[in-house]
């Protein structure tokens, strides 16, 4: 990784994602949690608050060392263990189902092959595994999608290839999982582009 996505980027992040508004959005998202959880993206330890108690162990999958050392503070307070885990979303470390559930918040949209990270995701869940998900995606109204399209490549380009277009619930659908709840709606305290989300629950 260069010198902006190890060093800048999980810092930008860190003070971008940990915002009030999605606290809520966060909360829903981890509710219902139990057994052994995988994370995708794990960042900075934003989800670690709202672990339920059900949870028995998280691993945590994330690239970036700096973003792991900006969660210290947040791994210290963990009411579960939550372990370094994977570097690659996209070639998980994990045995053949042996996940309870997995997790994944404003992380699907910055994996280079979704397909692939999708398709790993459903080999190490168990059967009836769940992937609870909080993202962003493309819009359901014209007008947002139209600058979401001309905004994309600047978006990926310093935003670590984040990707403002993704149908998140079709992408999902498309790699085998059923979705079983959905929320869409626009997130408050940001612009319309980058706060299409997707809230929900996708099973195998």
């Amino acid at each position: 990784m260069g010198w902006y996505a190890n060093r800048v980027l999980p810092r930008i992040m860190n003070k971008a994602c940990d915002d009030k508004n999605l606290e809520p959005h966060r909360a829903r998202t981890c509710a219902g949690l139990k057994g052994d959880v995988v994370e995708l993206g794990f960042g900075s330890g934003l989800n670690v608050q709202f672990y339920p108690a059900d949870v028995t162990k998280v691993a945590a999958v994330e690239p970036s060392e700096r973003a792991w050392r900006l969660a210290d503070k947040r791994l210290r307070s963990a009411s579960v263990p939550v372990h370094w885990s994977g570097l690659d979303g996209q070639a998980l470390p994990f045995p053949d189902e042996s996940y309870d559930a997995a997790l994944s918040t404003m992380t699907l949209c910055t994996i280079p092959d979704l397909e692939v990270a999708l398709a790993e995701l459903r080999r190490v869940l168990k059967p009836g595994g769940a992937l609870h998900f909080m993202e962003h995606g493309i819009a359901p109204d014209e007008n947002v999608r139209r600058w979401q399209y001309r905004l994309d490549p600047l978006e990926k380009r310093f935003v670590g290839g984040c990707h403002l277009t993704r149908p998140i619930d079709t992408l999902l659908q498309n790699a085998g999982f059923t979705i079983t709840e959905l929320d869409r709606f626009y997130g408050k305290g940001a612009p319309k582009v980058v706060a299409a989300m997707y809230v929900g629950v996708a099973r195998i």
